[in-house]
């Protein structure tokens, strides 16, 4: 999970792309993924960047292991 940082209480990291299309493609497989996973992201998009924070609310919106695996995930999407 290169990239990823813990900080207040979630995992938070920033893609950025070449352009916003490239951005809001990525927005969308990561969509479809949390969905599969049932597990949603917080998130933002300015033009070419999407920043991500993770947390689980029925936690106390803390870290927990549905965080590190979406984030996991979320990584393969981007090697891939």
């Amino acid at each position: 999970m290169d990239g990823w940082v813990e900080e207040q209480h979630k995992l938070q990291r920033t893609f950025q792309f070449r352009d916003f299309s490239e951005a809001f493609a990525f927005m969308t497989r990561v969509a479809m993924l949390a969905e599969r996973m049932d597990h949603h992201p917080e998130w933002s998009n300015v033009y070419n960047r999407v920043h991500i924070a993770l947390s689980t609310h029925s936690a106390g919106g803390r870290i927990t292991q549905k965080d590190r695996d979406l984030a996991a995930a979320i990584d393969r999407l981007v090697e891939d």
